[in-house]
């Protein structure tokens, strides 16, 4: 195969079954067992804008994976914190998408699983019933919710370093 014909292919596998495949990559992830917090979103969220370019397809993929893995997992009170912090991330890093790079993933990484923290916890705070209503309150449920943050984290980081390698693999084939 020519070079022209291979770029045609990768065009097309980009434009149409990509951000498909992504969807359900997604949902699958989150309906297998896994520990607490470990699914590849925080890292599609981060890289989304990096594969498409295209903010309203990153958050529509991002949202539609979610919201069908959610359809089998079950809804929950803070849904809307969490479906807002990813919205929140791609938006980020939208901005700083011609700066990804294996380099910076870590901070990447890092802010990105971060914000997740943020708004996610305040919706268990905001939302629940474990925590009492006040500061003291708050600062127990963020707490309490570091063990999770260090799972999103590495899991953000190996996802995102994953997919980081196989997209440049398969950009240079």
């Amino acid at each position: 195969m020519n070079n022209n014909t291979m770029q045609n292919i990768f065009k097309n596998f980009q434009v149409n079954i990509f951000p498909i495949s992504l969807i359900f990559i997604l949902a699958l992830a989150r309906l297998i067992p896994h520990p607490p917090n470990f699914t590849p979103v925080i890292a599609v969220a981060i890289m989304s804008s990096f594969f498409f370019k295209n903010i309203y397809l990153s958050i529509l993929v991002l949202l539609f994976s979610m919201l069908l893995g959610d359809i089998f997992l079950g809804f929950y009170n803070n849904m809307i914190f969490v479906y807002t912090s990813l919205i929140f991330i791609v938006l980020t890093f939208f901005q700083v998408s011609k700066k990804i790079n294996f380099k910076n993933l870590f901070i990447f990484g890092f802010v990105g699983s971060f914000i997740f923290y943020l708004f996610s916890n305040l919706g268990v705070w905001m939302l629940g019933n474990l925590y009492s209503k006040d500061l003291k309150g708050l600062v127990e449920c963020y707490v309490l919710a570091i063990p999770f943050f260090n799972n999103t984290f590495f899991s953000t980081l190996v996802f995102s370093y994953s997919t980081y390698l196989v997209h440049n693999f398969y950009k240079k084939a």
